[in-house]
């Protein structure tokens, strides 16, 4: 696959095993059977999946690298599926059964992939990737921080997440102008919100439009009643609130009545 080949994907191609090895490692395996790659490139996780006692599929939408691991993972060739992760229905793969995901993510759908994770999170107990570093901390930091938002917020609501290490752009090829970061996902035992789900996303992803101002101001769109506006949660600002105090407020817009 040509170089220019791979910047138009978005991907740079992980070229040092020892760190391959390490990313495959970070999965538990506890509770699952299947484990799905997310654009495999050359197949340098993929071996070390391979050697796993799981059922490893890989999804890999450039022709060159599905050509390239057909011709040399023989085991894996039934399951090696042409097909863009984005669109495509992992049902048809996995029949409601639950599967891990990991990969070296491109960068620039890293943050899709996660929410489409996030949309299966009944099905996906584990997810380990590597991400561009700066992304990989903002799925990972906690209230109070300048990089907490809209990704931390709703990943955490379903799982618990740990930045395991970062990976220097001289291992790939081509390598990239930034550092890599390495965070697994494990989902929490208690994945369902004792809230309305879809408006917890909603509130979340309003609350960071506009992440200066309070939630006063930035969930007017609500059309709270003054009576709720009075409570002291909405004079904090979306960095501020954890976790569950975002499913207090999404409660709290819920019951709001004038």
């Amino acid at each position: 696959m040509s170089v220019k080949a791979k910047k138009h994907l978005g991907q740079h191609f992980l070229t040092d095993e020892s760190i391959a090895k390490a990313i495959a490692d970070s999965l538990s395996l506890d509770g699952y059977k299947d484990v799905l790659e997310i654009g495999p490139g050359m197949g340098v996780l993929t071996k070390f999946l391979l050697e796993k006692d799981t059922t490893t599929h890989v999804i890999e939408i450039d022709t060159e690298s599905v050509a390239y691991l057909k011709n040399n993972y023989l085991n894996l060739a039934d399951r090696i599926y042409e097909k863009d992760f984005l669109k495509y229905d992992l049902n048809l793969i996995f029949k409601n059964k639950p599967f891990a995901v990991i990969g070296n993510f491109p960068y620039n759908i890293s943050s899709q992939i996660l929410f489409k994770t996030l949309e299966l999170r009944h099905q996906i107990p584990e997810f380990s990737g590597m991400f561009q570093k700066e992304v990989a901390l903002r799925i990972c930091s906690k209230e109070g921080s300048k990089v907490y938002g809209i990704l931390s917020v709703l990943t955490q609501a379903f799982y618990d997440a740990a930045y395991l290490f970062t990976v220097p752009p001289t291992v790939f090829n081509p390598p990239p102008k930034v550092d890599s970061g390495v965070l697994l996902l494990k989902r929490k035992e208690n994945y369902t919100l004792p809230c309305n789900e879809k408006l917890f996303f909603k509130v979340v992803k309003t609350g960071f439009q506009q992440r200066r101002k309070t939630l006063r101001n930035s969930l007017k769109t609500f059309n709270l009643s003054d009576n709720l506006k009075a409570n002291t949660i909405f004079g904090q600002r979306p960095e501020q609130l954890s976790v569950s105090q975002f499913i207090e407020l999404t409660s709290l817009i819920e019951n709001d009545t004038d």
